[in-house]
């Protein structure tokens, strides 16, 4: 009979501490997912931190204001033949030639001239127009920054037009006398030349950032060519002076009777009057 108790007793306790086990391990396993979940939360919380923070770069980087330009000179086989590719090349990419100097000196032909271009294409016409370059002497690139100074007269701008704006309300409905009205009016020409010169000022960076300048020096070396001691004109240019000295003399003789023409008038009537008294 005890024995059976005692049997009885002992798988009860098997029982229980089977029971207790189980929900341990379930536990443990709901722990576990716990923080499998809170991991997984915690990644796509930092990669979607670093994709805001990227694009925000992006952003801000597609908003700087740079001002770009360039100083190079090139060895070319000839300037004037290099000179209409490089035309070309520009006119491909929007742009144009401006500022064109050309010289000629005893031992090189040289030309001159300042490309303003869209930033956008600045690099890709550089690289095309160094392919023309037989020699390349130098090639210079500075970038200036004037992304700071941008925003700071885009914000000054929106302040003083608010200030413009609450100026004119005053002339307009709170002005009475005449001392208030000439005094709103002269601090609206203050705020409007203030607000004209940071116009024209976003303008002229606007149209520096937009454009990019490069300047180009083409060469070409010719064999050394000695200097003329002593000029001699030829017989068609001694003809061509003689004609214009001739145009020149003529031009002068009916200026001068233009400006002697009441005393040729008097002397005219003179001398008819004379001869009508002799007859």
């Amino acid at each position: 009979m005890k024995s059976n108790v005692f049997m009885g007793l002992l798988i009860m306790i098997l029982i229980l501490a089977g029971c207790n086990q189980s929900p341990k391990t379930d536990m443990n396993s709901v722990v576990n997912l716990e923080h499998v979940d809170e991991t997984y939360e915690s990644n796509a919380i930092s990669e979607e931190t670093d994709v805001t923070a990227s694009n925000q770069e992006s952003s801000a980087l597609r908003n700087l204001k740079i001002i770009k330009n360039a100083q190079c000179r090139f060895k070319v086989k000839n300037v004037d033949s290099v000179t209409t590719l490089a035309r070309t090349i520009i006119g491909k990419h929007d742009g144009y030639m401006s500022n064109m100097q050309f010289k000629n000196t005893l031992h090189e032909l040289e030309n001159r001239f300042t490309v303003r271009i869209p930033q956008q294409h600045f690099e890709s016409v550089l690289r095309e127009l160094t392919d023309l370059a037989e020699f390349v002497d130098f090639t210079n690139i500075t970038t200036t920054d004037v992304s700071e100074e941008y925003i700071d007269l885009q914000t000054r701008l929106r302040t003083k037009l608010k200030v413009k704006a609450r100026y004119d309300d005053i002339l307009r409905s709170k002005a009475k006398t005449v001392e208030d009205i000439l005094m709103a009016e002269e601090k609206l020409r203050i705020l409007q030349e203030e607000i004209e010169a940071a116009q024209g000022r976003l303008k002229f960076l606007g149209n520096k950032v937009s454009l990019s300048t490069i300047q180009i020096d083409l060469y070409e070396t010719v064999a050394h060519r000695k200097e003329p001691e002593i000029y001699t004109r030829t017989f068609i240019s001694k003809v061509r002076e003689s004609f214009v000295f001739g145009l020149d003399m003529i031009e002068g003789l009916f200026l001068a009777l233009l400006h002697i023409w009441p005393l040729l008038l008097i002397t005219t009537g003179v001398v008819f009057y004379i001869r009508y008294r002799k007859k």
